[in-house]
């Protein structure tokens, strides 16, 4: 999700403005995903690496967070979505490590669920399966043969949900930065130059349909597909 600062400055607003913008983007856009039918929206609220920002924004941004979660949860519950949240939360407060816990049991049932990113970086997520999969191959619980990236994924913090369809990037950057990397393998990606807080639902609609334009061969020919009458697209 990003663009937010870009946005707020264009606008002649202070920083944190952009992120609030932000946070009701993320309504419209689970909206769209809901009607959709898709299962799973993961949004990327707080990499690893922004702990580099500027000590206010970081605070202003761990507020905006811990309010969100206070708001938010029992809003998603009701309308049936459960809450998952994934990163290192070492580096949080108790307070809003609390409150992650909180939200996530309130929120904890429904038939579509939001992930939030937070304090989150690909190399990480791969790091930390690495490590748990190395334990059991030490404490005698897997062989060397058991490890394969089924045994991987397994460890990932993504695990038990669905594969990643599509991974969408705002801002006009042509990069991914560190998210999701071992879960995009096979994603489709999308880029726009809309600033995420001009990502609303008719921009959610249409890169949903530029998705359903794609053909996903998964390592087949466009031919085996056409015989086989395969559908890869969701």
């Amino acid at each position: 999700m990003d663009g937010n600062n870009r946005w707020a400055k264009r606008e002649g607003k202070q920083g944190i403005m952009g992120h609030r913008v932000g946070v009701e983007r993320i309504r419209d856009v689970l909206e769209v995903c809901r009607k959709n039918q898709i299962e799973v929206l993961t949004v990327f609220a707080f990499s690893s690496e922004n702990w580099r920002r500027p000590p206010k924004e970081v605070e202003a941004l761990m507020g905006l967070f811990l309010s969100y979660l206070q708001r938010e949860a029992r809003r998603l519950a009701e309308e049936g979505v459960r809450l998952r949240v994934i990163g290192n939360r070492n580096r949080f407060s108790a307070s809003l490590r609390n409150a992650i816990e909180e939200a996530e049991r309130t929120a904890s049932q429904g038939d579509s669920t939001l992930v939030i990113a937070a304090d989150y970086g690909g190399q990480w997520d791969m790091a930390q399966a690495a490590r748990r999969v190395a334990q059991d191959v030490m404490e005698g619980r897997l062989s060397l043969d058991d490890v394969d990236a089924d045994r991987i994924d397994q460890n990932m913090s993504t695990t038990g949900l669905p594969p990643l369809d599509l991974l969408i990037r705002t801002g006009g950057e042509l990069r991914i930065s560190n998210f999701l990397l071992w879960q995009a393998a096979y994603a489709e990606l999308y880029f726009t130059p809309l600033l995420w807080p001009e990502f609303d639902a008719t921009a959610m609609e249409a890169a949903i349909a530029d998705f359903y334009q794609r053909q996903r061969r998964f390592g087949r020919t466009a031919d085996q597909l056409a015989s086989s009458k395969g559908v890869f697209s969701a």
